[in-house]
């Protein structure tokens, strides 16, 4: 039985308050959607938050690599 190596991957967004960087409005609405044990279920995730908000232009969600501040020996692991 194989088990995949668990790299921590935080999903969060909220309204931004310009285009030109990532930076929020208000940080007491940013939106943590989850925290996921892989690339690929994150991702899943942040689509799936992404386009809910596909109305809003300044709703922005991103993936956060939390496996690359905990231990950046990840950093260059496959599989994001």
């Amino acid at each position: 039985m194989s088990q995949e190596r668990q790299l921590l991957h935080i999903v969060i967004g909220g309204e931004l308050k310009s285009l030109d960087r990532p930076e929020f409005a208000d940080l007491s609405q940013v939106d943590f959607v989850g925290a996921y044990p892989n690339y690929k279920t994150a991702y899943d995730a942040w689509k799936g938050a992404a386009q809910r908000t596909v109305d809003n232009a300044r709703m922005r969600y991103f993936i956060i690599h939390a496996h690359r501040l905990l231990d950046p020996a990840t950093d260059g692991e496959r599989g994001q």
